[in-house]
C-alpha cells in the first residue's frame, strides 16, 4: 500500500504530537515539517532528526495533505496557499464564532483548486462538535452545556502570547457549570511594559471578552504549565415525546496529543472527500478511521 505523504507545517505543542501520530498511522509517511526558520536548537536537531525540515512546502515531494499547526489567526492565509496549490489541509483553528465565515472563505478556493480544507479539526471545535451533534440527533429538542477544563487552552494561549508586551503566557479554563468558564490568565511582561495596558489588551481580546478573565503577572510561566484537559458535555432533552432524557459525556486529556490525532484522523478523511471546505460534522466517521469500511462495519456496527 502506498503511503499518503503528509506536511506539517509549524514545529510547536501541535506540531510535534501530530508527527508523533504520523509515525504510528500505518497510512502515512511524513513528508518533512515546513517552518519559517531552518535552524534548529539542540533539542528540535534531536527531535528531528532524519526528518526533513524546510521552509518551503515546494521544496517538499509528492505531499497530498498539509496540517496547518500554526495559531488560528494564520490559519485563512496558510490554508488558501496551501489549496492553491492543490495540497489538501486540515487545521484547529478555533475561534467558534468565525468558523462559518472561514468555511465559506475557504469553499470556492477548495473547489478551484480541486482540493479538500477541513477546518476546526481539534477536539473543540471538532470531536466534541461530532459528539454535541449526535446528542442533539438523539434528543431534539433540549439543551446541551459544554464544560471546559481546568485545564490548559492552545488557542488562549496562543492569543495572550500575541498581546503587545506579553513575553510569555498561559490561559488556564476553569469551568463554572451550564457552560460558563472563568479564565485564569499567568504573564511574563517585557520591561517597562504597562501591565494594566496588557491587562486590557486581554480582556478586549476577541478570546476573552465574553468570558470573566482575571489576569496575573508571574516570575516563570514555565513552572505553571501542564498539558491536562478535559470536557464535561451534558444534555438534557426530549427523544420524541418524552421528556428528561440525560446524557454525559466525559473525557480527560493531553490536550496537544488529542488535538493532534484528530487532524490525523481528518487528513485521512480529506482524501476521501469531494473537493470543498468541510467541518467535523459534515464528515462520515468512518472515513476517519483506518482500515476497509466492510471491516469497520462488521466490527463497530
Amino acid at each position: 500500500m502506498e503511503k499518503i505523504k503528509v506536511a506539517v507545517i509549524g514545529y510547536g505543542n501541535i506540531g510535534k504530537s501530530v508527527i508523533e501520530a504520523i509515525e504510528v498511522s500505518p497510512d502515512f509517511e511524513l513528508a518533512g515539517v515546513v517552518r519559517r526558520s531552518t535552524v534548529l536548537n539542540v533539542k528540535e536537531a534531536k527531535e528531528l532528526n532524519g526528518i526533513p525540515v524546510v521552509d518551503d512546502i515546494d521544496k517538499l515531494g509528492g505531499v497530498k495533505v498539509a496540517v496547518l499547526c500554526a495559531p488560528t489567526r494564520s490559519i485563512p492565509d496558510m490554508a488558501k496557499k496551501m489549496l492553491a496549490k492543490g495540497i489538501n489541509t486540515v487545521d484547529s483553528y478555533d475561534i467558534h464564532s468565525s468558523i462559518w465565515e472561514l468555511k465559506q472563505e475557504l469553499e470556492p478556493v477548495a473547489r478551484h483548486y480541486n482540493a479538500v480544507s477541513v477546518i476546526s479539526a481539534g477536539w473543540d471545535p471538532g470531536s466534541d462538535s461530532v459528539v454535541r451533534a449526535l446528542l442533539q440527533a438523539v434528543a431534539p429538542k433540549g439543551i446541551t452545556y459544554t464544560n471546559f477544563g481546568p485545564g490548559m487552552s492552545m488557542g488562549h494561549s496562543v492569543a495572550v502570547k500575541a498581546i503587545k508586551g506579553v513575553k510569555k503566557g498561559l490561559s488556564m479554563t476553569i469551568p463554572l457549570g451550564t457552560g460558563i468558564h472563568r479564565r485564569m490568565v499567568y504573564v511574563e511582561i517585557e520591561g517597562g511594559v504597562d501591565f494594566e495596558q496588557v491587562v486590557n489588551d486581554i480582556k478586549t481580546d476577541a478570546y476573552f471578552a465574553h468570558d470573566e478573565t482575571h489576569v496575573f503577572q508571574v516570575d516563570d510561566v514555565d513552572n505553571l504549565q501542564d498539558m491536562g484537559h478535559g470536557v464535561n458535555m451534558v444534555r438534557k432533552g426530549v427523544s420524541g415525546k418524552t421528556q428528561n432524557q440525560l446524557f454525559e459525556f466525559n473525557m480527560k486529556i493531553n490536550n496537544p496529543a488529542l488535538t493532534a490525532q484528530v487532524l490525523v484522523a481528518c487528513a485521512r478523511a480529506s482524501l476521501r472527500l469531494n473537493p470543498g471546505a468541510y467541518t467535523m460534522i459534515e464528515i462520515p466517521v468512518v472515513d476517519l478511521l483506518y482500515g476497509s469500511r466492510e471491516d469497520l462495519i462488521k466490527k463497530l456496527v
